[in-house]
């Protein structure tokens, strides 16, 4: 099948390489013409698993293509998806200006049937939207359809090419029969292709991204419960994941969530809720947990210093907003850096993947070290604040040597308790008892 992906972020891409290695001929279409270039030169701009190897093979197969011309994308595909950004407006609501532009380019580009897809995350009501803008100036007859992607970045090459679910939001019998053929190959053990309603598909998308912000907020106020009543949230959430109603995933406190969906999504669909005169009560209270949880971590820091970062030297491990990924939107570390800068700290930061984008942020007010080692040479404190694999089984004997104070305050809770007490660590995790020690380099 001909198809084009309009936009190629991190959805537009993944989208676009999957379908291609399936066997279809594929066009990603991009404004940004400099990314055009760097894709056609065979450069992936982004850092996500297992995307290479594919990448390369329907390149050099011929059945991937990168251009900048709208047209040619359009006039030569069946089916066309928009993989575009919804970045929140200044009250939380999805902007849709950038699929709306490109509706209305498409339109006269229309001259034979052609189905168009949105795999961005939009409000519900779009689809329709989208039908009214392009019918306007389409010469031929098309269709809407409303398919939400459900890729988990780090691991979005393997989500896309064996779906959970696939769900295609359409009324149009001809455009549903041609989504379930291309999405056949990925779902042939058993999983299910579910077909409703555009304004149902377009909900489903925030409602599952709400609901899993939802149970990473509410082990947050459990963790901090834990901390007041001498509990340990590790047991809690085992004691509370192994009942199958509830289930183990998006149960581990933390920092709190950050990326390109849970903050805008959440917010989004508090703003979609209100302007059908309803209030998102509990979605309220999943965002303002979140905002808070950052806060709360900066100043169990702040508190361990008695008030006092002016000129101290701390460390950082982890700067995209989740392991195996560059991506830094809405990072909690960015949070906690400028709160850290704020108070007078010199920080040495550390990512395995995310450090140009940081860098590119900070310029020269932070050191970027070359490894996890070099971070933390001469710090009186780690902050440990995403959780890549290399940060679980470090040396961490070299690591209290290098450091001037062993101090770590593990925002993942990356390590055991007694383990660390064994090394000599003073150790603060969240949701957990604090191991404090007593020794010279304290002093």
């Amino acid at each position: 099948m001909k198809i084009a992906v309009i936009g190629t972020g991190y959805v537009g891409l993944v989208t676009g390489v999957c379908f291609a290695d399936s066997g279809n001929e594929v066009i990603c279409m991009d404004i940004d013409a400099e990314k055009i270039r760097r894709l056609q030169a065979g450069e992936i701009p982004i850092f996500e698993p297992g995307l290479s190897v594919l990448f390369e093979r329907s390149r050099r197969e011929g059945r991937l293509e990168f251009t900048t011309d709208l047209e040619k994308a359009v006039r030569q595909s069946q089916v066309v998806f928009l993989a575009l950004p919804t970045p929140p407006d200044e009250n939380g609501a999805a902007d849709l200006r950038y699929v709306l532009e490109v509706a209305d380019r498409i339109g006269p580009l229309i001259d034979s049937y052609k189905v168009i897809v949105t795999k961005s995350t939009v409000p519900v009501g779009t689809a329709e939207l989208l039908r009214e803008r392009i019918g306007r100036l389409a010469k031929a007859d098309f269709d809407v359809v409303s398919n939400p992607e459900f890729l988990r970045e780090g691991a979005a090459v393997e989500d896309f090419m064996k779906p959970e679910r696939v769900i295609i939001g359409s009324s149009s019998p001809r455009a549903t029969e041609i989504l379930r053929q291309l999405y056949e190959p990925f779902v042939r053990q058993g999983n299910p292709i579910l077909v409703m309603d555009e304004r149902s598909a377009e909900l489903t998308k925030y409602a599952a991204n709400a609901f899993l912000a939802m149970r990473i907020s509410f082990m947050n106020e459990i963790a901090t419960l834990c901390e007041r009543l001498g509990a340990n949230v590790d047991w809690v959430r085992r004691g509370i994941g192994t009942d199958s109603r509830i289930g183990p995933r998006f149960l581990f406190p933390g920092v709190g969530y950050g990326g390109s969906c849970f903050p805008k999504d959440v917010k989004a669909l508090i703003q979609t809720a209100r302007n059908y005169g309803y209030e998102l009560r509990i979605l309220q209270a999943v965002d303002a947990v979140n905002r808070e949880q950052r806060e709360r971590f900066f100043r169990r820091v702040l508190d361990f210093f008695g008030s006092d970062l002016k000129g101290r030297l701390l460390a950082i491990w982890g700067l995209s907003f989740k392991p195996n990924t560059d991506d830094i939107r809405e990072a909690p570390a960015l949070y906690i850096i400028d709160r850290l800068l704020e108070a007078g700290a010199r920080l040495r930061v550390y990512d395995p993947e995310a450090m140009r984008h940081v860098r590119r942020l900070y310029g020269d007010r932070l050191y970027y070290a070359e490894n996890l080692y070099d971070a933390v040479e001469g710090v009186e404190a780690l902050l440990i604040i995403t959780e890549w694999n290399e940060f679980r089984r470090p040396d961490l004997e070299r690591v209290r040597a290098l450091m001037r104070r062993p101090v770590i305050f593990d925002g993942r809770n990356v390590y055991d308790l007694e383990r660390m007490r064994e090394l000599g660590f003073t150790y603060l995790s969240i949701g957990r008892p604090a191991v404090f020690q007593e020794s010279p380099a304290m002093s």
